[in-house]
């Protein structure tokens, strides 16, 4: 019998999971939220990922659960476990990608370097914190943000009155220091259950308007002491966590030297779409084969450089796919990745895959395939 991974979500992390799937013999299911989602090909339910009824009776058809996301709440994930369910990653790992605050204090025991951060409850714990900061913060939403969404600098504690008026009794808002970094890279590590590890090279991540829109692998100019500081701290917030599938360590570099961890996602991530073309095992494969409990694949870079380029907003008139022909007439060493999404502004809809041995090159013929799709 083939193995049967069910994953919940279905976005453009499980539709690019599918290939990989089938080449492993494995067979992928998948829970999507609505019809016509961009994992439809493999998508067997829809139904709300919320409701424990629905996520059980997906499972009970499936070896092991994994994630396009991670929004699936934690009672669900624990009753999943009690039923005997495989969950990679499980809920003990995954609550420190879902809540910000969680996962700051477990960073401080691990001894992981971090921005200075507090949880504050009211207006005057902000005040103290932006007052003994230079004046200027980062408040976050603990649980539910991403791409730019529930972050906010600040530089007074009225700018957050809207978010202390919605929190809940006895929760909180996370205010971090606002970093003087000077660019942001990204380190992704596999862990398997037995607890092999698998690292990546750090990569530079380009951000526009809180969404990454460029990745270049690996970050150049890194030198060998921040590139092992980085793959340091990758394995041990894996091993720390229990962290079992991919993990993506979103950080910053600062003028100083320092490596500071920014954020964390447990699953495939967008600073890995690079390894699809450009590693010998892409991280969607990787990830099948850690939640799997397989063998992990070598990481090792196929070319000098690797380029992503995001696919943001994407054509107004006309179609995705009646731009990928000019997208492939542009630059015929590029791979393009749709997600079969319909295009809006700001929304993450494709992607391009570049690489080579020059990087100026590279980034060229990346971007000009992604200009297509404008």
């Amino acid at each position: 019998m083939a193995l049967r991974v069910g994953v919940i979500g279905g976005g453009q992390l499980a539709r690019m999971m599918i290939a990989p799937a089938v080449e492993l013999g494995i067979d992928i299911r998948v829970l999507a939220e609505d019809e016509g989602m961009s994992a439809q090909l493999a998508a067997t339910a829809v139904g709300d990922y919320r409701d424990l009824e629905t996520v059980r009776r997906f499972a009970a058809d499936v070896d092991v659960i994994t994630f396009d996301h991670e929004h699936v709440p934690q009672e669900v994930l624990r009753a999943l476990v009690a039923d005997g369910v495989r969950v990679h990653p499980g809920p003990d790992a995954l609550r420190f990608a879902q809540d910000k605050l969680d996962m700051r204090a477990r960073l401080t025991e691990l001894d992981v370097p971090q921005p200075d951060w507090a949880r504050v409850a009211d207006a005057a714990q902000l005040q103290a914190f932006l007052d003994a900061h230079g004046g200027r913060g980062v408040v976050k939403t603990p649980r539910g943000g991403y791409d730019g969404k529930g972050v906010r600098v600040v530089s007074d504690a009225a700018e957050a009155a809207d978010w202390f008026a919605d929190v809940p009794a006895g929760d909180a808002l996370l205010v971090e220091e606002l970093v003087p970094f000077v660019r942001e890279l990204a380190q992704q590590i596999a862990r398997r259950p037995s607890g092999e590890l698998a690292a990546y090279p750090v990569v530079e991540t380009v951000q526009k308007d809180g969404v990454c829109a460029e990745v270049i692998a690996p970050a150049p100019g890194v030198d060998a002491e921040h590139a092992a500081q980085a793959e340091r701290i990758g394995r041990v917030i894996a091993d720390g966590l229990g962290v079992t599938g991919m993990l993506a360590v979103e950080l910053f570099q600062t003028a100083d030297g320092r490596i500071l961890v920014n954020e964390l996602a447990m699953r495939p991530h967008n600073s890995g779409h690079w390894s699809q073309d450009g590693a010998v095992t892409g991280q969607f494969e990787q990830h099948l084969r850690a939640v799997a409990d397989l063998p992990l694949g070598e990481t090792t870079p196929l070319k000098d450089w690797s380029v992503m380029i995001n696919i943001l907003g994407g054509p107004a008139e006309a179609g995705m796919l009646d731009r990928v022909p000019a997208a492939l007439a542009a630059s015929p060493h590029a791979k393009v990745h749709t997600y079969g999404k319909t295009p809006r502004p700001g929304r993450k809809v494709g992607h391009v895959n570049a690489a080579g041995a020059d990087l100026d090159t590279v980034l060229s013929q990346a971007r000009a395939s992604a200009a297509a799709f404008a």
